[in-house]
């Protein structure tokens, strides 16, 4: 399990991207994990979304959802560098 964890919908709107592949290229720190629900009710099918920490972090495209989880991620990384 990474020390930073992504959490999407499998009927979210960014899974037309391949979120998983991506993110765990990008950042072995991370784990992702694809969910059946999250329990944000229709939020998943309306504007992409993921957890990032248990943080929400939205989109108004895939492309931008992944571009501010990318944002979240290193955020959360920050801290443990210092």
């Amino acid at each position: 399990m990474g020390i930073v964890v992504v959490e999407i919908c499998d009927g979210n709107t960014i899974t037309v991207l391949e979120i998983e592949e991506i993110l765990e290229a990008e950042f072995p720190e991370v784990a992702v994990l694809m969910n059946d629900c999250l329990s944000y009710c229709g939020l998943c099918a309306i504007r992409p979304y993921a957890l990032v920490n248990n943080k929400r972090i939205f989109g108004k495209t895939p492309e931008e959802c992944l571009d501010k989880i990318r944002d979240a991620i290193r955020e959360e990384l920050a801290q443990y560098e210092n």
